[in-house]
């Protein structure tokens, strides 16, 4: 038996009671149904956010439906690791009963049953199948969990791969306990649907579950405190998938929005309901696999999905277009100089940062790749002396390296390899950490660095490609896609720039390439956005692409 981790970092984040209260309301966990016959559990309990709101609930439930809540007992299965919270709990959950009316006796009985302080991803307390779970998991990345603890978590829950936060095995052991069309409900980081760590966890829940609600609550003032969690509710059900209501919420988005969302209901044939915090919908179908969920307003979504039907993605092997990274070095103060005395000129590669191309042309700043590979791998240093010379001087930085370490005899290569003729060969350049797309053409001559990502092809015009990456449309599947970052920026990674989609070269006529074309030399996002709603065959009449178009350009399925 593992001994859980009570001494560690706990992931606390306390939900606020409206936001409790939305969430029991949408699995319908309310005083009309027959609580007593059913059992909800609580994987993350903490001081009671969810459990009180539970209990009195329950209570009322009772009442209406002539039960004796002190035979409850195993109505309510409530977990946390640390025994003082769950003891907070406890005390908590007697205060409420009291004030309801239970005795003394009776209620610190229920609470004993209800609370438990145990682990629950490595619990062995017996739990009934469970018609709900509900909860706010704890945000703990595995990485700051024991190692002995992690190794049991994964052995369990075999979701949790990668660098994952522990939520995901939250997820896997909630979906676990659920009978026939019982329901999970969590408020807790999206980043799963939109991360490598999180694409076991999006198999299993395609596979065997239903995705019902997705309330996105990114900038929601949805917790106690103010956190950087990229919070949204999320509701799935042991069922068949069936339409999924989608809302996108925004600071806005209060106990009073919350109200129309209940009062909304999940049929196609009702009309989009929106207010001035929340967009909503309905989409008649998920997204299936292990790929990448998206996400974004309803209305983003459905075009996102026609788009995906038809057309190929940028990546394709019959145009041979291609998306790579520029190098990472591992040591970039040895290995880029604006001088570099000695080292023989032909180890040297002019080479590019996100900051030489912000003005949306390759503006040099002087500086080198000093580059030890060619076209057959690591170079011999003893045919270069000034290049041996100046790693050797830098032998002791270099060969603490991790990849170094673990190749001693190559301890003064880059941890990327160097492809030489990447740097003659024209390409788009797009930095990793950006607001809008912002694709910059490198004709030939310059190296990238590896927090930009570049695109080559064989058969695109790379100024008519890169009018179609300038463009909002580009910006609607990376912001889909991608895991925003602090003040929502957008990370333009490989994964990420793989899902947009793209007419064929050829199908894009003369006339069009041409406005394309100049709207890329000119930076013209607008006349980009307009120019590739054209060769998509979508119109300006409905929602703003992505949320970010700084043209104001609206686009919809012509």
């Amino acid at each position: 038996m593992v001994e859980a981790d009570s001494q560690g970092e706990y992931g606390e984040v306390f939900t606020r009671r409206w936001v409790v209260d939305l969430m029991l309301d949408l699995i319908g966990y309310t005083p009309e149904t027959d609580l007593g016959a059913k059992v909800v559990v609580e994987p993350s309990c903490g001081c009671g956010a969810f459990l009180l709101p539970i209990v009195e609930r329950l209570a009322e439930s009772c009442a209406t439906h002539g039960r004796l809540l002190s035979e409850q007992g195993s109505a309510i299965a409530g977990f946390d690791l640390l025994e003082h919270n769950a003891e907070i709990a406890r005390k908590a959950v007697v205060a409420k009963l009291l004030d309801l009316g239970e005795a003394l006796e009776s209620a610190e009985r229920l609470a004993a049953r209800w609370v438990t302080t145990s682990d629950f991803l490595l619990s062995e307390e017996p739990v009934q199948t469970a018609d709900f779970v509900v909860g706010n998991p704890p945000y703990v990345r595995l990485e700051d969990v024991p190692r002995e603890v992690s190794d049991a978590y994964r052995s369990m829950w075999p979701t949790m791969r990668g660098r994952a936060d522990i939520y995901i095995g939250f997820f896997e052991k909630g979906l676990s306990l659920l009978g026939p069309e019982g329901q999970l409900s969590y408020i807790c980081a999206d980043r799963w649907m939109r991360n490598q760590y999180g694409a076991h966890l999006r198999k299993l829940v395609s596979n065997c579950y239903a995705v019902d609600t997705v309330i996105v609550m990114h900038d929601v003032d949805a917790f106690e405190e103010e956190v950087s969690a990229y919070p949204a509710i999320t509701i799935l059900r042991n069922g068949v998938q069936g339409p999924v209501r989608v809302v996108d919420a925004n600071a806005s988005f209060d106990q009073h929005e919350a109200s129309l969302v209940l009062d909304w209901p999940c049929d196609s044939q009702q009309p989009l309901s929106a207010s001035r915090g929340f967009e909503a919908g309905e989409l008649t179908r998920w997204f299936e696999g292990p790929d990448l969920w998206p996400a974004g307003s309803p209305k983003r979504l459905e075009l996102l999905a026609d788009l995906e039907s038809r057309f190929v993605p940028l990546e394709d092997p019959r145009t041979g277009t291609r998306i790579g990274i520029g190098v990472a070095t591992g040591c970039d103060e040895v290995y880029i100089r604006a001088e570099a005395e000695g080292v023989e000129p032909d180890r040297l590669l002019p080479l590019l940062t996100a900051g030489d191309i912000a003005t949306g042309r390759p503006d040099w700043s002087g500086k080198y790749l000093i580059n030890p590979w060619d076209k057959d791998g690591l170079v011999d240093l003893r045919d270069y002396p000034g290049l041996a010379r100046h790693f050797e001087q830098n032998s002791k930085l270099l060969r603490s390296r991790h990849v170094a370490r673990r190749q001693p005899k190559a301890w003064y290569r880059t941890i990327d390899r160097v492809t030489p003729e990447l740097i003659d060969r024209p390409k788009l350049l797009l930095p990793d950490i950006k607001a809008l797309s912002h694709p910059v053409l490198d004709p030939g001559g310059f190296y990238p660095h590896h927090n930009l990502y570049y695109v080559v092809s064989d058969s695109w015009d790379l100024e008519v490609l890169g009018g179609l990456l300038l463009s909002d449309i580009a910006n609607l599947f990376v912001g889909a896609y991608c895991v925003k970052m602090r003040g929502g920026t957008y990370r333009f990674q490989a994964q990420y720039l793989r899902k947009i989609r793209v007419p064929a070269p050829d199908a894009i006529n003369t006339e069009l390439q041409e406005h394309l074309r100049r709207a890329f030399k000119e930076r013209d996002r607008r006349a980009a956005t307009e120019a590739a709603a054209e060769a998509y065959g979508v119109a300006s009449d409905i929602d703003q692409v992505g949320g970010r178009s700084c043209s104001g350009i609206q686009l919809s399925r012509s």
